[in-house]
């Protein structure tokens, strides 16, 4: 179904194939079935992580009751039951949206910390202003309104 779909595929029969033909040939994504034999999909993915941190990995298994830590290294897990409908929708996610994802987040501009910091200390130090500053009578420099137009940046001259 991956392949009528358009994807390449490159197969392997075995762990230790596998990470032969993964350090070798150039791939976008895993998907890696648990239950390979002598190396459990597991292992696999644990090294696959480690060459190549940022492939996405996609689990096989036959149903969800693994071992603890079995999917540390893994970005999604598919059953069998689910269907190779499912298997296809989580590959293209994996492939197309989630580098999306990725890229929006790290798009999105960040206040460093010590910015975020400095403008809090603004703020407590403008209302702490607003506040002492006489807001009645004709000496007031400013009327209320006045003062709050200048906090929120809106106060035209």
């Amino acid at each position: 179904m991956l392949q009528e779909s358009g994807y390449e595929m490159v197969t392997a029969t075995n762990g230790h194939e596998a990470l032969r033909l993964f350090m070798s040939t150039p791939v976008d994504a895993i998907v890696l079935e648990y239950y390979l034999g002598l190396l459990d999909g597991a292992v696999i993915a644990d090294e696959i992580r480690r060459v190549r941190p940022t492939v996405p990995i996609v689990m096989l298994a036959d149903h969800l009751e693994l071992p603890d830590g079995a999917l540390k290294s893994v970005d999604a897990v598919v059953t069998k039951s689910d269907g190779v409908h499912f298997l296809l929708a989580t590959v293209h996610f994996m492939l197309n949206v989630r580098p999306a994802q990725v890229a929006e987040a790290k798009a999105k501009p960040q206040t460093p910390k010590h910015f975020r910091n400095s403008a809090r200390l603004l703020t407590d130090r403008s209302q702490s202003i607003s506040s002492k500053s006489p807001a009645h009578g004709k000496d007031a420099p400013f009327s209320p309104g006045d003062w709050r137009n200048i906090r929120n940046g809106s106060f035209q001259f």
